[in-house]
């Protein structure tokens, strides 16, 4: 069943969106397919992945612009390490929930496993990048800092945090004689990129899951929801 705002007139699209978004769309039909994940359009023309394809590339010019000129005298490294705090799946994925993206993406929502992944973020690139189409690249710039980076990326906060949390959970493992093993479980094509999925297993228990487009990226998601659940 789909949202009630994609069953009425596009004026009330547009009036949900600029509540959720805080700017009004023009080219509405880029928003539709923003908000279309492929379990209800099988078509690329018609579902959201190409659209989270140019969102990512535009999240992470505005971000790393934005590090660049805050930091002017940090070095490539420490700009790389907080660019991927700043633009990591799940961090995204958080965002786009507290943001009410996940209230008006439209999914299948019968399979359950959707309900909980992690396809909010990819909502949240593929609306930065219909932005970027319907306003224009300064326009979605000045977006992505106001509703996404100002109120929801804590930068003095993510400057404490270790980003190999991956050598964090391995090494509280060790302290503690515990079995800690990273394994990956699947490996899938979501459109035109590769997902991996997987588990962080203690103690022979599957403790945490994670997801990436790419094995490190799912390793550290896997070992940031295990030392949530541990309270680490």
């Amino acid at each position: 069943m789909l949202p009630n705002i994609f069953r009425s007139s596009d004026t009330a699209l547009v009036k949900e969106l600029k509540n959720v978004l805080g700017i009004k769309p023009g080219k509405i039909l880029l928003y539709k397919i923003a908000l279309s994940h492929r379990s209800v359009k099988d078509t690329p023309e018609e579902n959201n992945e190409r659209l989270e394809y140019l969102g990512d590339a535009v999240l992470s010019a505005v971000v790393a612009d934005y590090l660049f000129k805050r930091y002017p005298a940090k070095g490539e490294g420490f700009l790389t390490e907080m660019r991927s705090k700043m633009v990591n799946r799940q961090q995204l994925n958080d965002i786009a929930v507290k943001m009410g993206l996940k209230k008006i993406t439209r999914f299948n929502k019968f399979d359950g496993s959707l309900k909980s992944s992690q396809i909010f973020g990819n909502t949240l690139e593929a609306i930065t990048g219909a932005i970027y189409l319907d306003k224009g690249y300064e326009k979605a710039r000045k977006w992505v800092i106001k509703q996404i980076l100002i109120p929801h990326m804590f930068i003095e906060d993510l400057e404490l945090i270790d980003i190999n949390l991956k050598n964090k959970l391995i090494g509280w493992a060790n302290r503690n004689g515990k079995l800690l093993n990273f394994e990956l479980v699947d490996e899938k094509l979501e459109g035109s990129r590769r997902v991996f999925t997987i588990n962080a297993v203690l103690d022979g228990e599957v403790l945490s899951v994670g997801k990436g487009f790419n094995k490190k990226d799912a390793s550290q998601a896997a070992a940031q929801l295990a030392i949530e659940k541990l309270g680490l």
